[in-house]
């Protein structure tokens, strides 16, 4: 794999993990060995050793004693956790935007919500998912607090995680983002702080009970399996 100057070598081998990780190609409970990182990718133990640093610093693994780095397990009370505070910290964004943004300010916004409605209409889940984060980004400045953006980056690549699975848990998943999308921008320009609030906690709760009924359910059939095989 060849990397690029523009990050850290260590921030850029700890994307390329965070995708293994948020596209479900490593498991919760799945080890990532140093060694193996960097016979793969051609790159230094120590550089390896400062992404996964960063990826227990960003909330997909764990690094135990003994054990070493372990992709995080997903429980419904992380989620439901990740999501109560998406919400809190997305709605300080938009209370911000409401106050302080021109409607020019708005039009990489629009823009991405016209790629996001061709990426649903083509069903182009892979091309929704990274357009939906680009509109997140997008948003986040609006705070104008760079420690908000600072946590809601660091919690980017869970979000992710949670949002890409919800997205191939339900045919309409994407069409309720998009939904959402669109509702949150045009609370911005009807300065509609109440209502914003209300579109995101609604969001935020809807999409948390999807992704923890899945865990639930994972779990379920898991025990059920167990169980017979002890039979």
């Amino acid at each position: 794999m060849t990397f690029k100057a523009r990050e850290s070598l260590s921030e850029q081998i700890a994307g390329h993990l965070a995708g293994q990780i948020i596209r479900g190609e490593m498991l919760a409970g799945d080890r990532i060995q140093e060694l193996r990182v960097a016979g793969e990718l051609e790159v230094s133990r120590g550089s390896v050793r400062e992404a996964l640093l960063i990826l227990e610093r960003r909330h997909l693994i764990d690094i135990l004693p003994r054990r070493g780095a372990v992709v995080r397990d997903l429980s419904e009370a992380q989620v439901r956790g990740l999501y109560e505070l998406v919400q809190v910290l997305l709605g300080l964004v938009i209370r911000k935007a409401i106050k302080n943004v021109r409607e020019e300010d708005l039009d990489p916004i629009i823009a991405l919500i016209h790629e996001l409605q061709l990426a649903a209409s083509d069903r182009d889940l892979d091309r929704f998912f990274e357009l939906s984060f680009r509109f997140l980004e997008h948003a986040y400045p609006f705070a104008r607090n760079a420690f908000v953006e600072d946590v809601l980056a660091d919690l980017h690549p869970a979000l992710q995680r949670t949002y890409f699975m919800a997205l191939h848990l339900d045919g309409d998943e994407m069409k309720e983002c998009l939904s959402f999308f669109k509702a949150l921008v045009e609370t911005i320009f009807r300065r509609d702080v109440r209502s914003a609030l209300e579109i995101i906690r609604e969001f935020a709760e809807r999409q948390s009970a999807l992704v923890q009924e899945s865990i639930t359910r994972a779990r379920q059939i898991e025990a059920a399996w167990r169980g017979r095989r002890k039979r």
